[in-house]
């Protein structure tokens, strides 16, 4: 790993990424079907403000503007051959921020899925999809990124051929899938998978963003702390609560005070790397260290104690959870006491 991301972990039990990009973008001017990653050329001055928002309130990563530098994805708006230029510059804004900020920020250069489907199941070739993901990987390493974060994947045969891209360069690489139908990826990875899809890679970290809602999210991490190595380092980026359609516009209904709870369950269930997607501003942020600075870590939370504090858990997520608690408490007396021990121990010192 990078030393900035390597030392972080080191010295510190959680990380708090930062929150959504691109809803907070709309709520500054961006219109439905824009490219966010133009603005970093055509209006850097929000895009500064933004990141610096996140870093008041405690962001230790912050994710570059850059989820959609693919080429395929800029292609969308004439602008393919224009990744090199608008993914260094995306890392050129967040890197002043950091170093404005006078403390260590980490930098995870964001890259998102294609929004091609792969063959066999699309035309778009493995080939093809891995050069598209190294010449972004590459232009994030030269803009000054310290991590590769491929994050919102869904299909293991593009997380393939990010990962490849993305190891084109020096740099370490984060994946984080998003669990969003009924406890699994959109093309039916469930967290288990995942995690054996992870290990394989030899990622820095890897986890959950997106999705549903965070009491799904929660759960996901769960299931992929119970599969992953012990020593991975889990990721859990919720959205803010439900998407709901108002006003003809999508809002997001999580209070800071909902986050602030999901953010203690998230590192209850594992997670060392904490933060927020969809809908989550610098407030939701803010809440959420407040909330994780004076808690003391605890057990993973069962699926009552999820719902109760987040909302429903989907059949099969639900399925999962069961299945990892029915192992534990089928174990040997004292079995369960020593797998939470491993635990604490593999997430690093202890949070109070």
């Amino acid at each position: 790993m990078s030393d900035r991301l390597a030392h972080l972990l080191a010295t510190r039990p959680w990380l708090l990424a930062d929150g959504a990009m691109g809803t907070n973008l709309f709520a500054m001017g961006l219109q439905t079907g824009d490219a966010p990653e133009l603005w970093n050329v055509e209006h850097p001055d929000r895009i500064t403000a933004l990141h610096r928002r996140f870093v008041e309130a405690g962001a230790d990563i912050l994710l570059t503007n850059s989820f959609g530098g693919t080429r395929y994805r800029l292609k969308l708006h004439k602008a393919e051959g224009r990744v090199g230029e608008l993914n260094e510059r995306a890392v050129k804004i967040a890197r002043g921020v950091a170093d404005a900020s006078g403390r260590e920020i980490v930098l995870g250069g964001s890259i998102g899925p294609t929004g091609e489907i792969l063959e066999p199941l699309g035309p778009l070739s493995v080939a093809d999809a891995t050069a598209a993901f190294a010449e972004q990987a590459q232009a994030l390493e030269r803009g000054g990124a310290d991590v590769i974060w491929i994050e919102t994947m869904s299909s293991p045969a593009e997380v393939d051929a990010a990962v490849a891209g993305a190891r084109t360069t020096a740099l370490p690489v984060v994946v984080t899938l998003s669990f969003d139908t009924n406890g699994r990826t959109m093309m039916g990875v469930t967290p288990a998978e995942f995690a054996g899809l992870g290990s394989s890679h030899g990622l820095a970290a890897c986890g959950s963003n997106c999705g549903v809602a965070p009491s799904e999210l929660v759960a996901s991490i769960i299931n992929l702390k119970a599969a992953a190595d012990a020593s991975a380092v889990l990721v859990a980026k919720a959205n803010c609560g439900i998407p709901q359609w108002v006003d003809g516009a999508i809002r997001y209904d999580g209070t800071p005070e909902l986050m602030a709870k999901y953010a203690c369950l998230a590192r209850d269930a594992g997670a060392r790397i904490i933060g927020g997607c969809c809908g989550t501003t610098p407030e939701h942020l803010r809440a959420m260290k407040a909330a994780l600075d004076v808690h003391a870590s605890g057990p993973p939370p069962d699926l009552a104690a999820i719902e109760a504090t987040l909302g429903v858990v989907s059949t099969g997520a639900q399925a999962q959870l069961r299945g990892e608690q029915g192992r534990l408490a089928g174990a040997a007396p004292g079995a369960t006491k020593r797998a939470a021990s491993r635990r604490r121990a593999a997430s690093g010192p202890a949070a109070e």
